[in-house]
């Protein structure tokens, strides 16, 4: 595996009003384009390259190898803004944040990986976890891997090997070249169809060892990025996708209820007791679980950037905040379908797409009702019961 292979030579504009205008471009061409990656089933590279531009995948580089990192609530209110357009989207995009698990690889690895630029767009197939054979220099590794979410525009992948007694029983996640596996077409699902999370297969494709990581492992490079919790990151950085989706569908719904006219010529939606009613309690809502969200990352954010210690009751707080943004902006989305009336039932419905998309990421692992008892558990000081939580 080489740089060169990895890397698509796309670079960031600089940082500044070049950027910004590169973001809203960005989100206006997806307001074109959304429909066409609904219907193929993922984001295409030429838009993840107007994300590179926008500065997404060099959000969680260390400066150390050319990055510009992102306060996390920097980065995550851009995946929001763009979820509010296409949630798929906000989800590919959120990956961006996922570099911070590379720090546990050897600076030269890491050198290796941004030796092409500090704008790198990652995917991962992780699950399940597959047992390696481990031979002198690395692993061979044989297996499929499901969900690798942004897989057709990445320009590295990487694949879940089972841990050991070394890892603490924490997975390893091996870096591929795209080249060097198949992607498994196979992505049929009623949400979250443009992420494109097919399968990878390798068949005893070799890694070295220095492209073998424990994920959430130790950090090998010492910035306020690295320090932040990775694996609450990777739940937030989903969550927030939800509140982009309920953000998209309660807009709409406020569009809609203060149209003048009834196309039946009766009262129009807007002016009805349970549509105001319902759109002030969704909007309540969905502010309010917004607003613990942000706050908590703000909390946790200061501590990583003054070097304090992070307890396991910070993440687990960052954990609770992430799983219960992800249940509220589903609830909100389904609230706001519920005042859409017959006419949301068709595919064509402009909600459909933020109702179908917003009940997939509490679907998530990370993101289940489950992982509300787990954090109570740890704020309790007792055990999680869920492995690698917080």
């Amino acid at each position: 595996m080489t740089a060169e292979s990895m890397t698509e030579r796309v670079v960031a504009e600089p940082a500044g009003p070049a950027r910004e205008a590169a973001f809203a471009h960005a989100l206006d061409v997806l307001r074109d384009r959304r429909d066409e990656f609904e219907a193929q089933r993922y984001v295409s590279r030429d838009f993840i390259a107007l994300l590179k531009r926008a500065g997404m995948y060099r959000a969680s580089t260390p400066t150390e190898f050319g990055g510009e990192p992102m306060a996390p609530a920097d980065f995550m209110s851009m995946v929001e803004q763009i979820s509010a357009v296409d949630p798929a989207t906000g989800w590919v995009a959120s990956f961006g944040s996922s570099l911070v698990y590379f720090a546990a690889l050897p600076p030269a690895s890491q050198a290796t990986i941004y030796a092409s630029g500090p704008d790198v767009a990652y995917a991962g197939g992780l699950f399940p976890m597959q047992e390696a054979e481990k031979v002198d220099g690395g692993y061979v590794c044989t297996g499929v891997w499901q969900f690798a979410s942004g897989c057709m525009g990445a320009d590295i992948l990487g694949i879940g090997l089972a841990g050991g007694p070394d890892t603490a029983g924490k997975p390893l996640t091996a870096l591929v070249d795209p080249a060097d596996v198949d992607i498994v077409e196979n992505w049929n699902v009623a949400g979250m169809k443009a992420t494109g999370s097919h399968s990878v297969r390798a068949d005893r494709l070799f890694v070295p060892d220095e492209m073998v990581f424990v994920r959430g492992g130790t950090p090998q490079i010492d910035e306020p990025i690295t320090r932040y919790p990775g694996l609450a990151y990777a739940a937030q950085v989903l969550a927030v996708v939800t509140l982009g989706a309920a953000r998209g569908a309660l807009d709409y719904a406020v569009e809609v209820g203060a149209a003048r006219t009834s196309i039946t010529g009766g009262q129009v939606k807007g002016n009805r007791s349970f549509y105001k009613t319902g759109v002030a309690r969704a909007e309540a809502e969905l502010r309010s679980a917004r607003a613990f969200f942000y706050d908590t990352t703000a909390q946790i954010w200061d501590k990583a950037v003054a070097g304090q210690p992070i307890s396991s009751s910070d993440t687990a707080m960052l954990r609770l905040a992430a799983t219960h943004a992800a249940h509220v902006g589903r609830r909100v989305a389904l609230d706001v379908f519920d005042l859409a009336g017959t006419g949301a039932i068709y595919d064509t419905h402009p909600l459909q797409r933020y109702l179908q998309d917003a009940m997939v990421p509490a679907q998530h692992a990370m993101l289940q009702t489950g992982t509300y008892e787990a954090a109570g558990a740890v704020l309790l000081g007792l055990d999680a019961g869920i492995p690698s939580f917080p």
